[in-house]
């Protein structure tokens, strides 16, 4: 049953019991919807996008997006105004702010929320991207009216042609959707809950917000950080459970409290960046949180290491809470410095902030009035735990795993600097800011156990007064007139539980670890050595033989058995060990063509020893086909065994991946002309969507000659790239 569409402006909202902004504290300043409404936007706008450190208590600060240059161009007013400097700046604000209500949609005129208009700050709106799966899996009931048609036909090799040229609707209610979305996802207008309707029993006062948080950034206590450039500004639940909700934040859409020095800003290449891997990350079924737009401002300046324009990205999530907002409320020290620092701990806050994800973001199932602190650290370091093993097994490096990019819920968060695994390395570092090496690829399984330690010294005196209580729930004002002893005694206690989520982390990931690799493998049964006879030789034949990390795993879809059933192992190395380059092997064409294969994704063919090469993979191989005819009961009631057993593999192994190059490619082409370039964003969107599928007439014995051009170029895209972007390291700059 297909359930009812809304523009953006008229999409329902979540009830107050879902909504963080009606659960959590906010800050002082926008004490509530309508205050921020009424006053804060009309007569301090400033409050919003001054650094500022928020008081003790406060979970989040109400915000409105203003994508607009920064610094700002605020000329004082001549003759010079009587009351001081602040007014002409306020005023200055205020003229740009979205507090100009628009009429409600007459198809909805129910709508929860009003669309706010801005003036004196408009400028071109560029919808250069909008993702089909995370509109099917997040906002199913959102209407994007023609958006995909005049985004155009998603190619790689025809985005000049005119045949797949945007086609904008001849139906109106389709173009206005799509202009409600750009205006609503771009930050140039507003969403709240209007005046005239607080008298209704069924109204849900809403405003846009961002959240406090802290953290440590490459092991180093920050203070606090909080969404800088990221604002909610819709909470809708899903129309097949309203259980479920998902946020939209808008990424890049102007400064908050947060912001520290910086703009609010966001540029299109890091945006895109995050766009493309937050929906690849999901095809490979590693928790993530997802897009669902790209808006091009291009009129709007961004100075990063060069001069580069704007974008707003929108990504959902059931919540945005991360480690890093409970470090806010109990950080390792306090400190003050300009336009930022460290608040002294608020326990109240903690527990205001711990139940609220416990019972409405994990929805852990808690007896009411029983402790949730211990079980909430173990759930997250499962959560977490999963997460990682997902892109230790897929060769995703995030590069910033700082406490504050690591969700509450194990998604993957934050995409700054990732990168995929080429050549594999143990040791790659995706980020060049990170001259330590301490996100390096084999380091972020550890770095997870950091961020969990990081949590657990936050919560350490709650669950170590819970502790005390004999498993009961602390109270409200649990804290209060606590001498500072029996505070240091409960965190003592509290932090006996680093052993046991340390044991959880480690555990919970080498299961998950062995699971998906299996699944690479195509080996249903779990065996006790599995990584010692399977995984770890695997990946250190890569690493001696500079082999590709994927198109490895995807050429061993496609090995059989039988390709050694004429090869006898201990006859031909004379003991098992690996042939030299002179060894007389005599293999099958088959076997011959297939190592042959595996060979040809190596970044240094005129280094490759063949012979001690082909000998190691004789030897893997031969382990690998005893292992899988010893399956055989795994796959009771299959015909063709080898023909299904490549199916799955081919279902776990993609084939296209979201390599540096490519994505090199994208934002250059992008930002070179984006009515053609936002066709072959599509096209990638779409293989990143199904990594899986056959892309470049892959295993087709057809000459490349006799390929059409968008198969030629879909094979390209699938290759390892040029030599020199392998290894290619990104910035933080974004």
């Amino acid at each position: 049953m297909t359930s009812a569409k809304y523009p953006i402006s008229a999409l329902p909202l979540a009830s107050k019991s879902h909504l963080l902004i009606h659960n959590l504290t906010p800050d002082t300043h926008t004490p509530n919807h309508e205050q921020f409404r009424t006053k804060v936007l009309l007569e301090t706008p400033s409050l919003q996008r001054r650094a500022r450190l928020l008081p003790g208590p406060c979970h989040f600060s109400h915000v409105t997006p203003f994508p607009v240059p920064f610094p700002y161009a605020i000329e004082p007013p001549v003759p010079a105004p009587t009351d001081g400097k602040a007014s002409y700046i306020e005023n200055w604000l205020a003229d740009r702010e979205a507090v100009h209500p628009l009429p409600t949609p007459e198809k909805f005129p129910n709508s929860p929320l009003r669309k706010y208009a801005a003036k004196n700050r408009d400028q071109p709106l560029d919808l250069i991207g909008i993702s089909e799966t995370g509109l099917r899996d997040c906002v199913p009931h959102l209407d994007v009216g023609d958006a995909f048609a005049v985004i155009g036909t998603p190619s790689l090799a025809h985005e000049f042609d005119d045949e797949g040229d945007p086609q904008p609707s001849d139906i109106k209610e389709a173009v206005d959707a799509r202009q409600d979305l750009i205006d609503v996802l771009s930050g140039q207008f507003t969403l709240m809950s209007a005046p005239e309707d607080s008298a209704s029993p069924n109204n849900v006062p809403f405003s846009p917000w961002s959240l406090r948080y802290s953290g440590h950034q490459f092991g180093s206590w920050a203070g606090q950080l909080g969404d800088g450039r990221a604002i909610t500004i819709h909470v809708t639940p899903h129309p097949s459970n309203p259980e479920e909700t998902y946020e939209l934040q808008l990424k890049g859409s102007g400064r908050t409290p947060f912001s520290r020095s910086a703009d609010g800003l966001a540029v299109l290449r890091s945006s895109i960046r995050e766009y493309l891997c937050s929906e690849a990350m999901e095809a490979l079924h590693i928790p993530t949180t997802r897009a669902l737009s790209l808006v091009s401002l291009p009129a709007l300046p961004v100075h990063r290491e060069r001069v580069e324009t704007a974008c707003v990205l929108t990504r959902m999530a059931p919540s945005f809470i991360r480690i890093g907002n409970f470090e806010a409320f109990n950080g390792p020290t306090n400190m003050f410095f300009f336009g930022g620092g460290q608040q002294k701990s608020d326990f109240e806050a903690l527990r205001i902030l711990g139940e609220w994800v416990a019972r409405s973001v994990l929805k852990l199932d808690i007896e009411l009035g029983k402790a949730w602190g211990e079980q909430m650290v173990l759930d997250i370091a499962k959560r977490n735990a999963k997460m990682v093993a997902g892109w230790q097994a897929y060769g995703f490096m995030h590069g910033v795993m700082n406490t504050d990019n690591i969700s509450v819920l194990g998604l993957t968060i934050d995409f700054g600097p990732y990168a995929f695994m080429d050549v594999f390395d143990p040791n790659h570092i995706c980020n060049h800011t990170d001259e330590g090496g301490r996100y390096a690829y084999k380091y972020q399984p550890n770095m997870i156990i950091y961020a969990i330690r990081a949590l657990i010294d936050a919560l350490a005196p709650l669950i170590g007064a819970e502790a005390e209580s004999g498993g009961k729930a602390v109270p409200a004002g649990w804290a209060e007139g606590a001498t500072s002893q029996k505070v240091e005694e409960w965190t003592t206690k509290g932090k006996e539980l680093r052993d046991e989520a340390e044991r959880i982390v480690q555990e919970t990931a080498a299961v998950e670890y062995g699971r998906l690799m299996r699944k690479r493998l195509g080996l249903r049964r779990q065996d006790a050595n599995d990584e010692s006879k399977f995984f770890k030789p695997l990946l250190e034949s890569m690493e001696q033989q500079n082999l590709d990390f994927h198109s490895t795993f995807r050429t061993l879809c496609s090995f059989k058995p039988s390709f050694l059933d004429q090869l006898d192992i201990d006859t031909i190395t004379g003991t098992g060990t690996a042939p030299t380059e002179t060894t007389d092997v005599s293999v099958s064409p088959a076997l011959h063509n297939f190592i042959a294969k595996l060979l040809g994704g190596s970044s240094t063919p005129e280094k490759l020893n063949h012979g001690t090469a082909t000998g190691e993979w004789l030897s893997w191989l031969d382990r690998y086909a005893e292992r899988i005819r010893d399956e055989k009961s795994e796959w009771a009631g299959v015909v063709d065994v080898d023909a299904e057993r490549e199916k799955e593999m081919r279902a776990a192994n993609p084939r296209f991946v979201l390599r540096q190059w490519v994505l090199e490619e994208v934002i250059a082409k992008v930002e070179r002309d984006s009515d053609s370039g936002k066709r072959v964003l599509a096209k990638v969107m779409h293989m990143a969507c199904n990594p899986y599928e056959p892309w470049g007439a892959e295993d087709n014995d057809r000459p490349e000659s006799e390929l059409d051009k968008e198969e030629k170029e879909e094979r390209r895209y699938c290759s390892l790239g040029e030599k020199k972007m392998l290894g290619f390291q990104c910035s933080c700059s974004s």
